[in-house]
């Protein structure tokens, strides 16, 4: 191969070349340009396009079938990248492992984040026991459809994160880590955080070592189909329903009194605390605003809301954090080699931060952390993610549990 080739397969483990890899596909450019790079490098590919589909959210958003079109370009892709293609049926796993618990965290007061539950329990989860019960012949496609028998060395997507293998050394080594991808922008590994370690070690990510624009240019440049498709808000069925429409099918209404965080004032009356969440402004229909959602009593169906959310005095530099998932073996914030960082949301913006132990997780105890950013950030909502890293290294994540008490 040559320099330029060397380049672009860089992210896709030439050098294992022939790995089994299990490519997941969405009719979207970054998955077809992920395929046509690992068609490049050598490996064995076969293409799995996850259906997943709700007759209740057809009802209310979609005009036609959501995934037909999808499907569409999935097979073009294939067809033209002549890779085989299997479409596994998973929505009762994604309504059991992901759309159930966004409801159960809903009903809480937490703010969930079905992104991430989609990667850690779908496509690296339920997907992932599906191609382990096919290769032992016990799922019902295992017969007829040649993917069974086949050991995955691999399950590759079009998600911007790298893997990196560490160095053999002193302290182990060799295992596989998960890096921040070239495109900081677009970077994802904030959503790929909770994966479990095993499921990180069969990951392949061939966009990686791409930006955004470089990726749209190799769809024209492989002459891809959907070379010209707009990207899509991704698999979450959450980012195609009506979510209000959603939430009261499954939660009901209850009124509750909306209360100005700074005079405890009575202003009007909601349809529930599960509508709202913390930071929001859409839905509190008063004038004289905007108004932001600050705080929610679960107990009394009470919403606290207020017009200086974004005041700087309200911009806080501590949470505290529990339910960690640490992507190495014996390695957590702790033992950070450089300067630990950590991002309270997907995107760009990431902050130096410390981390201390609260309680080890001793005699029944759960494991706690206090978290100190270096800055001041006003979006620490009980249920979303902390993930932090080490010199771009994903270390892993954990859940926001709330604020330290103000001394």
């Amino acid at each position: 191969a040559d320099a330029g080739d060397e380049l672009l397969l860089s992210c896709c483990e030439p050098e294992a070349a022939p790995l089994n890899v299990a490519v997941l596909v969405s009719g979207g450019v970054d998955s077809s340009v992920a395929l046509a790079l690992l068609k490049k490098a050598g490996h064995n590919l076969r293409a799995f396009y996850l259906q997943i589909w709700f007759e209740e959210a057809f009802e209310n958003y979609w005009s036609a079938c959501p995934w037909e079109e999808d499907l569409e370009y999935v097979k073009a892709v294939c067809a033209q990248l002549d890779v085989p293609l299997t479409v596994v049926p998973l929505t009762e796993a994604y309504w059991d492992r992901v759309v159930l618990h966004s409801i159960g965290e809903i009903k809480s007061g937490c703010t969930p984040n079905p992104d991430m539950m989609c990667n850690s329990k779908i496509k690296f989860g339920a997907f992932v026991d599906y191609l382990k019960e096919t290769a032992r012949g016990e799922g019902e496609q295992g017969k007829g459809d040649q993917v069974g028998a086949i050991e995955w060395d691999r399950v590759a997507s079009g998600h911007y994160a790298r893997m990196v293998r560490q160095e053999v050394g002193e302290g182990g080594g060799g295992q596989r880590l998960l890096c921040m991808s070239e495109d900081v922008r677009k970077d994802q590994t904030y959503f790929l955080a909770s994966l479990k370690r095993e499921q990180v070690d069969k990951c392949l990510f061939p966009l990686g070592c791409f930006e955004k624009g470089q990726v749209r240019e190799l769809a024209h440049r492989f002459n891809l189909p959907n070379k010209e498709r707009k990207d899509s808000q991704g698999i979450c069925f959450l980012g195609k329903v009506n979510f209000d429409e959603f939430i009261e099918k499954h939660l009901g209404t209850r009124e509750g009194a909306l209360v100005e965080d700074e005079t405890k004032e009575v202003l009007g009356t909601h349809r529930g605390y599960w509508f709202h969440t913390i930071g929001q402004r859409k839905g509190i229909g008063l004038s004289h605003g905007p108004w932001y959602v600050t705080s929610k009593d679960i107990g009394e169906n009470i919403v606290y809301i207020s017009r200086t959310y974004h005041d700087e005095s309200r911009k806080r530099s501590e949470f505290l954090c529990s339910g960690f998932n640490w992507l190495q073996r014996g390695v957590t914030a702790m033992d950070a080699l450089g300067q630990l960082q950590c991002k309270v949301r997907h995107g760009p913006a990431i902050y130096k931060c410390t981390f201390e132990w609260i309680s080890e997780g001793g005699e029944g105890e759960a494991e706690r952390a206090r978290v100190a950013i270096e800055g001041k950030d006003h979006g620490f909502a009980p249920g979303q993610y902390a993930v932090f890293y080490d010199q771009g290294v994903c270390l892993g994540s954990a859940v926001i549990t709330g604020m330290p008490a103000p001394l």
